[in-house]
């Protein structure tokens, strides 16, 4: 849309089609799968047939605003030089996170083929070792919850998006639908089979060595996924309007550029995401390798020490010669066992050129959010790999470094080694490391400087 529009009084934009059936179920119902998954979904072909029911994660908000308008909503595609707005209609409906019933409801519909999540790194209540936290307390308390709700034949009342998962795909087993495709789209290596060991350990601890029913119901289904997408602004909001003639208070600002790849079976079908772009393959380690360290590795490097030099945000950190060379010399370490296959040449290129897109704001402090959680994924096995073969992996130290400054640890022994064994055990065991980060830290701001003139 290229026409302008003025006024305060634009009526709300609402669906101009009938709803697709809905056939995926999503947890985590945020910017990024509005920007990514639905956008997929709402190109692909035979789209009619595919309609998205969709969760909320940590807030309610989103759902009553999604309600409120259909559920759909306009994708601002924003290049450094103009605006393209299209409203996206693949999602049907949008429900508290906290709606088990409807959650449960719907998985157990033998028409639904797909569930998808986006709950962040963090969101899969993960140790050190990529294991289910199983003492941790909200999983402890899922798991009394799930206990208590059997025993009082009640719907149970989990909070953690395992838990939920787990009682839903149990509700659909016992109600002898067809095995669904499960699908992990957040920044986690390997992250379907993380997401199945993750079922399998919640499942175990409810009926101790009897979780094989899981294999039978769900197809877990690895993936990368790359779209930037910052958090919208009022002032997306306005340019909406302005733009389109109607009220959208959810639209999504994104980068032109999407990627999607997808390795797993899909046993009750898809829809032809292939035709929208997205990618099918047998091995997906190479590719959300070179995602995960090289992307995602970078915003976390400077989401810590473009935080500490007071930067906001991603073109803006990019553009300082302290973080851009950084940030290059990450991409040196990272890329060393990733395949020539790759081209990661022509990918570092495209990414410094995303990151640099003035009208993308994506904001350091909102990359920031569950640091440790995303610093222990994108950026330790590299360091760790480095360390092995002999070689001084500075830049991902400098990352961890800038990471612990900016949470206030003070640098000495005993404070680095305390919350590094958060991060990385294996680092935190290393004497070497510990003196490594400490030198760094000592040369990095004062969190305390950062906005002073």
């Amino acid at each position: 849309m290229t026409a302008s529009h003025a006024g305060a009084a634009a009526p709300i934009l609402t669906r101009s089609r009938p709803a697709a059936p809905v056939r995926i179920v999503h947890v985590g119902i945020g910017a990024f799968h509005r920007a990514h998954q639905a956008w997929y979904t709402a190109h692909a072909t035979d789209a009619d047939q595919w309609g998205i029911a969709g969760f909320t994660g940590r807030s309610p908000e989103i759902a009553d605003q999604l309600s409120a308008q259909d559920s759909v909503y306009t994708l601002v595609e924003r290049s450094a030089g103009e605006d393209r707005f299209e409203t996206i209609e693949s999602i049907v409906e949008a429900h508290h996170g906290d709606d088990i019933a409807r959650l449960i409801e719907l998985i157990c519909r033998p028409e639904v083929a797909i569930v998808t999540l986006t709950v962040t790194e963090a969101g899969y209540v993960l140790g050190a070792d990529g294991y289910l936290r199983i003492h941790d307390p909200l999983i402890v308390a899922d798991l009394a919850a799930v206990r208590a709700s059997r025993d009082a034949g009640s719907t149970p009342t989990p909070r953690s998006a395992v838990a939920r998962l787990v009682v839903a795909l149990r509700a659909r087993h016992d109600a002898g639908a067809p095995a669904v495709a499960v699908i992990s789209c957040d920044n986690l290596p390997d992250n379907g089979r993380v997401l199945a060991r993750a079922c399998h350990a919640f499942a175990d601890q409810l009926d101790p060595g009897a979780s094989a029913w899981l294999d039978e119901v769900a197809a877990f289904v690895s993936t990368s996924v790359d779209r930037i997408t910052p958090r919208t602004t009022p002032e997306d909001q306005a340019t909406v309007r302005i733009a389109t003639g109607h009220t959208d208070n959810v639209p999504v600002v994104t980068e032109p550029f999407s990627d999607w790849v997808l390795e797993g079976d899909f046993p009750s079908g898809r829809p032809a995401w292939e035709s929208a772009g997205a990618r099918f393959v047998t091995d997906l380690s190479p590719w959300e390798l070179r995602k995960l360290r090289l992307l995602n590795g970078a915003h976390t490097l400077m989401a810590a020490l473009g935080g500490l030099y007071g930067h906001e945000t991603v073109d803006s950190a990019i553009r300082d010669p302290r973080c851009r060379d950084l940030v290059t010399a990450w991409w040196d370490e990272a890329g060393r066992d990733l395949p020539d296959v790759l081209d990661l040449a022509t990918y570092r290129t495209a990414l410094l050129a995303r990151f640099e897109n003035p009208r993308i704001a994506h904001r350091l402090a909102q990359i920031g959010q569950d640091a440790r959680s995303k610093i222990r994924i994108r950026i330790v096995p590299t360091v760790i790999r480095e360390l092995d073969e002999g070689r001084d992996p500075h830049a991902g130290l400098t990352a961890i470094a800038a990471l612990l400054v900016l949470d206030g640890v003070p640098a000495d022994e005993q404070s680095i080694t305390a919350a590094l064994a958060e991060i990385s055990p294996t680092l935190a065991g290393r004497p070497e490391v510990v003196s490594a980060l400490i030198r760094i830290a000592h040369h990095l701001p004062d969190p305390s400087t950062i906005g002073a003139s």
